[in-house]
């Protein structure tokens, strides 16, 4: 990878204010982190970290409003948004020292935060993830020897635009490679949600973990059973949201990490399905994975993709030709629910995901399958979310390394929005058979019927007709009528109404082809 020169023009005015101020108060302050790493490689940063010699107690009166509530010295520096600004409040994400500060939502709205750390030095991690105690440092050099990879070490100066980089990140930038700073396992044992972010970095980036840190990862990937669950959730969320998801969720196979994460998945390693399936229930998984990715999908989609066939290994029997897997959806579900829910998910995210791998088997043979049956299924998921469905059985599909649209689905499609589309009927009329019975004074019967149909036929000739206005003359006149004039009139109507729902479905089919 090529690296840039870092541009102050791509840094936000707010960030510099804080450095500055730092600064003319006589201490040292330097960007640190991930945001100096994406500015060598052009990537938007999404979180400005400034490590600084001044602690906690010097760094307060320095500005107008602070947060400082942490034990890990992190002080949130609030300042005013100004509405000529382009740039948007950083966006918190889960970041090497697990220091930040609670933001209420009121002030996220009106400032932007920047997080001021002072330097700190290394110290005992007994839970495998916070620090037992933190030492506030005077050396810039013994802040950055305790950060997680080296790509992450190099602090940056704005005002010298001078970069310190202590263990070659520039040159593992460079190289497109993962290496962790010094020992890693020793990194891995201070925190163990390093290894998930080295994962990710490999994911995000397309960089690969050098041999030392990967092997560190394998011995102490037992570590992660001490992670909250709501960390590892973070972390994988990020890995199935990146670029190269699919490489990621491997990654952490072959890490030995996704055992204390997901293990649910791995039962599908070499459980072949037989059939039109060439994959084990893994692979295709993966793939399915894969191609919502590719797509640009979201989240919920690519959740659902990738758990959706999760219950085939426990309903697996042994067939005449090929293995069946009944019921492996309902199981799926249930399961995806307890994977989800053991990862502190959102309960509707939960409620959606688990929802869509219980109905991806809908219908697969469009000559036999009827309109009713697609109903049934929209009702299912609801309107709103059929069109995620669909995404879900073409990723399915797709996992199985076959067309992204065949025939069957293009015809889905078609039988989809004939469902969804508004149907023709008497329903439409501004006026319905209380107000006929009731204002009217029709009486109720087949004649109700046949003078809803006639007006029908004139309001699709004519929609501007569709008014109390008109119709409540026509419904008089209409009913004056003899039995046989009134039952010419309502046949005439239907024929009408035949002839222009064909022409709709007509359209609908030539559309998507079938």
């Amino acid at each position: 990878m090529k690296l840039q020169p870092i541009n102050n023009s791509n840094i936000p005015e707010y960030v510099t204010h804080v450095t500055s101020t730092l600064e003319n108060a006589g201490f040292e302050a330097f960007l640190v982190g991930g945001c100096v790493r994406d500015l060598m490689i052009g990537r938007e940063v999404k979180d400005w970290d400034i490590t600084t010699n001044a602690n906690p107690e010097e760094i307060i009166p320095l500005f107008e409003k602070t947060i400082y509530e942490n034990k890990f010295g992190t002080v949130g520096v609030c300042i005013p948004k100004v509405t000529h600004e382009t740039n948007t409040i950083v966006t918190q994400e889960t970041v090497e020292d697990v220091t930040h500060v609670t933001i209420p939502s009121e002030i996220k709205a009106e400032y932007h935060i920047m997080e001021v750390t002072p330097y700190r030095t290394e110290a005992k991690y007994s839970d495998n993830r916070h620090p037992d105690e933190v030492k506030f440092s005077k050396d810039i050099s013994e802040d950055l020897q305790r950060r997680d990879f080296t790509i992450n070490a190099m602090a940056y100066n704005i005002d010298k635009g001078q970069v310190i980089d202590l263990y070659k990140g520039q040159q593992d930038l460079t190289d497109s490679v993962i290496r962790a700073v010094g020992a890693s396992s020793l990194r891995f044992q201070e925190d163990g949600l390093r290894m998930l972010r080295a994962v990710r970095f490999t994911s995000q980036l397309g960089f690969m973990i050098d041999s030392d840190t990967m092997a560190g990862a394998v011995d102490n990937s037992h570590l992660l059973k001490n992670i909250s669950g709501e960390r590892i959730r973070d972390e994988f969320i990020k890995i199935i949201e990146s670029p190269r998801s699919v490489e990621g969720v491997g990654m952490l196979q072959k890490l030995g990490l996704l055992k204390y994460i997901i293990p649910e998945l791995e039962e599908g390693i070499g459980c072949d399905q037989g059939g039109a399936h060439i994959y084990d229930v893994f692979t295709h998984c993966l793939g399915a994975l894969g191609h919502a990715t590719d797509k640009g999908y979201s989240t919920n989609i690519r959740l659902a993709a990738l758990f959706h066939d999760i219950g085939k290994p426990r309903t697996k029997r042994n067939g005449i030709n090929k293995p069946t897997f009944y019921g492996h959806e309902v199981v799926g579900a249930r399961m995806t629910r307890m994977i989800m829910e053991r990862l502190k998910f959102p309960k509707d995210t939960i409620e959606f995901v688990s929802n869509m791998v219980r109905r991806h088997m809908f219908f697969s043979d469009t000559e036999q399958i009827t309109l009713s049956a697609v109903r049934r299924v929209i009702q299912n998921v609801r309107p709103e979310h059929i069109w995620e469905l669909m995404e879900i059985r073409e990723c399915d599909r797709v996992g199985m390394k076959k067309a992204e649209a065949p025939y069957r689905l293009r015809k889905y499609h078609a039988m989809i929005e004939e469902c969804l589309r508004d149907p023709i009927s008497v329903g439409q009329l501004v006026v319905d058979g209380n107000i006929m019975r009731e204002e009217l004074g029709v009486v109720p019967g087949r004649r109700m019927g046949w003078i809803l149909h006639a007006l029908l036929e004139e309001v699709l000739e004519d929609p501007t007709k569709n008014t109390r206005e008109y119709l409540d003359i026509r419904v008089r006149e209409l009913n004056d009528m003899t039995d046989e004039t009134l039952k010419e009139l309502a046949d005439k109507a239907k024929e009408l109404k035949d002839e222009l729902e064909n022409e709709e479905i007509g359209e609908l089919r030539k559309k998507h082809n079938v």
